[in-house]
């Protein structure tokens, strides 16, 4: 059979969801700590939402003005931003807004930078596209976030770059003068700025800061799979600097048509929701510091306190070398799902895993008490 494009790598953490999946068809208890997906629903407001969309349509290719209205509200109310709803592009999920964005601003060739460690699907969909991505290696020295002054080190200038906070895998943000300092590095050297902002909400310290408080020639993605617990239902969105509105509207129409009808109608209600969505914070913010308080008793260090998103970047190297490996009998053997860190780094992920924190607190009790009795023996 003929193979044509270029090869991508796995992503790792969905090979561990389907042989979780398996294992909870064959009646293993599965804690389910790998993917970023919580555990707790969509609000009431939102499923009822949902339903009347049902019903009641519409049932057709469908750009929800009145939500881009929500949005533009939502930017004001969070950040004292203006943006016109015209700039406001609905995609399906961000992943459709990654894909849009990255066929769109770069040609066949260009490099784009990342850090590392970070979402992998950044890497192997530039990869897919023919770009090159561009990782640079965030380590503890940087708190692991891509800053200005790594950018600037970076020579020749990258075509983009990618940037995240809060940030996946490490949970580590950027305020607003580091904002600044990206958007101005980026200015200077002609670099298309990304702000991946998906995990905007789930703080636990101060604010996220959206690059468009510090400059609106960012494009921004974000989702309703994180925040508003919406990550089934396939819908996102891009803010675009008004030159770019006509460019991207044509990939994003091309591509993928229009968003899915009930969950644009559905998330009108869900933006309404934030008194109850932010009441799961707080589930995760107490998750968070069992685990912060409990794995290095364990031997499992986290690299740094995260300050939002829902995941603990943990050091496993006085176990495995191999955290592929380790996710894969940890699995097997317990019934706990992890991801494994050479998703995020596959230069060296090796010894790191990452624990997701969206799930129940009576999950992360039990799975700390499965790891102990793994790990002891």
């Amino acid at each position: 059979m003929r193979s044509s494009g270029p090869d991508i790598v796995p992503f790792y953490a969905g090979e561990i969801n389907r042989r979780a999946a398996a294992l909870s068809r064959a009646g293993q208890s599965i804690i389910p700590m790998h993917l970023g997906q919580p555990t707790r629903g969509p609000s009431e407001a939102t499923i009822a939402a949902a339903q009347r969309a049902l019903v009641a349509g519409p049932n057709g290719y469908w750009e929800s003005h009145e939500l881009k209205e929500r949005l533009t509200e939502h930017y004001r109310e969070w950040y004292g931003v203006e943006v016109a709803p015209e700039r406001i592009l609905l995609t399906n999920g961000a992943s459709a807004a990654l894909v849009a964005v990255f066929a769109a601003m770069f040609a066949t060739g260009e490099r784009i930078a990342l850090a590392r460690p970070g979402y992998p699907a950044y890497r192997n969909t530039l990869t897919a596209l023919g770009r090159v991505p561009v990782e640079l290696d965030c380590g503890a020295a940087s708190r692991y976030r891509l800053t200005a002054s790594v950018l600037a080190a970076l020579d020749p200038a990258p075509h983009g770059v990618v940037v995240a906070s809060p940030a996946n895998p490490t949970g580590t943000m950027l305020d607003a003068a580091e904002l600044q300092a990206l958007a101005d590095e980026c200015k200077r050297r002609d670099i298309v700025f990304i702000s991946d902002e998906i995990y905007h909400g789930v703080t636990y310290r101060g604010r996220s800061v959206s690059a468009l408080e510090v400059t609106q020639d960012a494009i921004v993605i974000n989702s309703f799979s994180k925040f508003c617990r919406m990550p089934g239902w396939r819908l996102g969105w891009l803010v675009v600097p008004p030159p770019l509105i006509e460019k991207l509207q044509m990939y994003v129409g091309n591509f993928f048509l229009t968003a899915p009808n009930v969950a644009q109608a559905a998330a009108v209600a869900a933006l309404g929701d934030g008194n109850e969505l932010r009441g799961a914070i707080i589930e995760y913010a107490r998750n968070r510091e069992l685990l912060l308080r409990e794995l290095p008793k364990l031997g499992i260090l986290p690299v740094v306190e995260p300050e939002g998103a829902f995941y603990i970047y943990a050091d496993v190297s006085r176990y495995t070398r191999s955290s592929l490996e380790f996710c894969h009998q940890l699995l097997e053997q317990t019934g706990i799902a992890l991801a494994p860190g050479v998703d995020f780094d596959p230069v060296g992920g090796g010894p790191f895993v990452r624990f997701f924190t969206a799930v129940s607190t009576h999950e992360i009790e039990q799975a700390l008490e499965r790891l102990e009795k793994w790990l002891a023996r």
